[in-house]
């Protein structure tokens, strides 16, 4: 198990802090300009002066303290109360620079201030956005909640898209600490989509980024490495040192995750070096870091620990309690794999009182998993069993693979030491199935075969033993009326008829019970095919392999990877009644991401949920909401080129799950008039057979609705599903 801790996520809030608007070169240049010409000592200056500061910090550090100092004198000689504020916010962010986190809340919570007592919005907004961001640096994620909240609320009410993306993506740092990936993705692709839209140069490079470190969180090395890399591109462009600092030890710990030693060790020691120049310790105690896990991958564990303390001294002095989790999970690791289990069970339960106390889910993970090891090396298996448990329990619920399949070795050797060899087998096999990342095509074929004869072949055995039964006793019923007497014939003749009678009454009821069972298996499989089509499967292979002919390897990489995460999960879902409600959401999003990879096919979709609605404890049939997106997809956009977009929103109303799947397509009323009046859509009829039937076994409400955003004077469709539920008794 390997730990990078994320709060270098939220450096990049930096950027956003300022009431100053972003420019590239030219900008500065004509505010020196202006500077030049503007000799009288006010407030146009004062202004000026902070604007040329904030631009130039993340460049030249002598220049931007220089143009720092010059303002505020001029606004402490004026009493001009919104430069005061200003200056004392972008001394905020040099003080946090340095990893002086007290100095920099201390500049924070003074600004507020001036902002409060003069009214101003925006210098509010950014004020509390600061001040999240500082509590999000040092691992109070409940904390960072409140301020970043409280931002963003301001930034939508005053329609200030620059700072929503601030908004966005440091509440998406908030909740990739606390483990929520579905949301946490949700906001980075928000601050991306605004980003693009208005050419916003800081806010497209880090929202890469971060996308990329939530998607190595969950595995997914191959779409990590792409936004990773093409976060560096953006950032190389405009020469944001700080940024390729924080990009290049993300792409470090990336190769050192698939082996390539060399390529990260290069990374990360050109990361160092800029934030050396930096004086930026948060970055160097986590390249130190990162270094002590490439030499804890090549078995080099005295130099592994070396880096490793050098990077818990920093972190204690500049109070990161993360990063220090983190430093003493690993830690513990090492004295494992040294066999020292006391050391590193000491480390382990230190970080766990840090991990459990912000929230930081993963670190947690490791820390049970880290325990439960150094508990079976001491062979106290009671003990080993309990952390094991603790720690898949955890990984189940945030669907990281990496820690769910540690969680499974550890169990499959505890129950084998324990002579519990059924659960031991049991858990060694679920461990295999989830070493294979991938599934082929022949691999879904076979397993969809072993369904079909798991299915029906026991029933067409105990129909054929039922046929051999039956023959032997009327043979042996033939044979013992020709050796009875006349007498008993009739008698023998009414008990054949009267047990030929009830037996084709119970096979009656048998054969309506088989034929319901049987219609549920059709519409579950008629579902399947429509949710995932040879058709489907044989042109994604195509578009695959055009990839690949056309040399197309990261694209191809990325596609094969979403393709096949895809498959896996439609294929374990389909077999089971009813999923967890965000395993689902996973899916649905994985099948927006495949289809939206093609430029022809380009659309924007959101997934909102409601905050009411706990998407572990819900239960739901799988694969309700698929057909009708592609339906969008296939039919609804076939005319509309440009501008496509499909949100996805799930309520809770008066105890009903609502879903609705609203795009801005032709319409289904023109649909159907493009369309034979008769001809019904396949996925629409499927899925409401389904419903009803669901709704009577879940004794509870369900529905399909299907209208035309005309009425509305909106162009499009919208679904509405009231989808059955379970709720998980914890």
């Amino acid at each position: 198990m390997k730990i990078n801790n994320l709060s270098i996520l939220t450096f990049i809030s930096f950027l956003f802090f300022s009431t100053a608007i972003f420019a590239q070169e030219s900008k500065i240049d004509s505010l020196k300009i202006e500077l030049q010409n503007h000799k009288e000592r006010d407030t146009t200056r004062a202004d000026v002066l902070y604007d040329l500061a904030f631009l130039c910090f993340r460049k030249d550090l002598s220049l931007t303290n220089s143009y720092l100092k010059k303002a505020e004198i001029i606004s402490d000689s004026l009493d001009y109360k919104k430069g005061k504020a200003n200056v004392l916010s972008l001394k905020g962010i040099l003080a946090n620079r340095k990893s002086n986190y007290d100095n920099g809340l201390d500049y924070f919570q003074q600004s507020l201030q001036i902002f409060k007592f003069i009214n101003d919005k925006k210098g509010i907004a950014s004020s509390y956005n600061s001040i999240g961001v500082t509590h999000l640096q040092q691992s109070q994620n409940k904390e960072a909640l409140s301020y970043l909240k409280k931002s963003l609320a301001i930034y939508e009410e005053i329609h200030d898209k620059k700072k929503l993306v601030a908004g966005y993506m440091n509440l998406g740092s908030v909740n990739s600490s606390l483990g929520n990936y579905l949301e946490a993705i949700s906001y980075y692709k928000k601050a991306l989509a605004v980003s693009k839209e208005i050419n916003h140069e800081y806010g497209v490079p880090y929202a890469l980024s971060n996308l990329g470190k939530v998607y190595k969180k969950q595995g997914n090395i191959a779409i990590a490495l792409d936004y990773y890399s093409e976060g560096l591109y953006y950032k190389e462009k405009l020469g944001d040192t700080l940024g390729m600092s924080i990009s290049m030890n993300d792409l470090g710990s990336m190769y050192r995750s698939i082996g390539n030693f060399d390529k990260a060790l290069e990374y990360h020691n050109k990361s160092l070096n800029f934030a050396l120049k930096l004086e930026n310790k948060g970055i160097i105690a986590i390249n130190k870091e990162n270094i002590g896990l490439i030499y804890k991958r090549k078995k080099e564990y005295e130099k592994a620990l070396k880096y490793m303390y050098e990077s818990l001294k920093i972190s204690q002095e500049i109070k990161d309690v993360g990063q220090e989790s983190v430093c003493l999970t690993n830690i513990g690791e090492v004295n494992l794999l040294l066999k020292k289990p006391l050391i590193a069970r000491e480390n382990f339960e230190k970080s766990n009182v840090i991990s459990l106390e912000n929230g930081e889910q993963y670190v947690t993970i490791s820390n049970y998993l880290g325990l439960s090891e150094s508990y079976l090396d001491e062979k106290q298996y009671k003990k080993a069993l309990s952390f094991a448990w603790k720690g898949k329990k955890i990984a189940d619920e945030l669907n990281l693979y990496d820690s769910q399949h540690k969680a499974l070795e550890l169990l499959s050797n505890i129950y084998k030491n324990t002579g519990d060899y059924k659960k031991a087998l049991s858990s060694y096999q679920q461990f295999k199935i989830l070493s294979d990342s991938l599934l082929s095509k022949k691999s879904v074929e076979k397993i969809t075969q072993l369904e079909y004869e798991y299915k029906y072949k026991q029933e067409l055995e105990l129909a054929s033993f039922r046929e051999l039964k039956l023959t032997k006793t009327v043979t042996a019923t033939t044979k013992d009326l020709e050796k009875s007497k006349q007498n008993y014939l009739w008698a023998i003749i009414g008990a054949l008829l009267v047990s030929i009678l009830l037996g084709s009454i119970i096979f009656y009821q048998k054969f309506r019970n088989e034929k319901s069972k049987t219609q549920n298996i059709v519409i579950e499989q008629k579902l399947l095919r429509s949710q995932m089509t040879p058709h489907f499967i044989f042109n994604s292979l195509s578009v695959l392999q055009g990839m690949i002919l056309n040399k197309e390897e990261k694209k191809s990489i990325l596609y094969l990877s979403k393709f096949s995460k895809l498959l896996r999960i439609t294929l374990e879902n389909s077999r089971d009644k009813t999923v967890p409600l965000y395993e689902e959401l996973t899916a649905i999003n994985n099948y927006l991401e495949l289809q939206n990879l093609e430029a022809s096919q380009s659309y924007q979709y959101t997934i909102l949920v409601d905050e009411s609605i706990d998407e572990s404890l819900l239960e739901i049939p799988p694969m309700l909401v698929q057909p009708f997106i592609e339906n969008a997809i296939e039919h609804g956009f076939k005319d509309k080129k440009d501008n496509r977009k499909i949100d996805l929103q799930l309520k809770y109303l008066n105890k009903q799950l609502i879903c609705t799947i609203t795009d801005n397509g032709i319409g289904v009323d023109s649909l159907v008039e493009n369309k034979k009046q008769h001809k019904k859509s396949l996925s629409t009829t499927i899925t409401s057979e389904r419903i009803k039937m669901l709704s009577k076994d879940f004794k509870m409400k369900g529905s399909v609705t299907i209208e035309d955003r005309q009425k509305y004077k909106e162009q499009g469709t919208i679904v509405t599903l009231i989808i059955p539920y379970k709720i998980i008794v914890a």
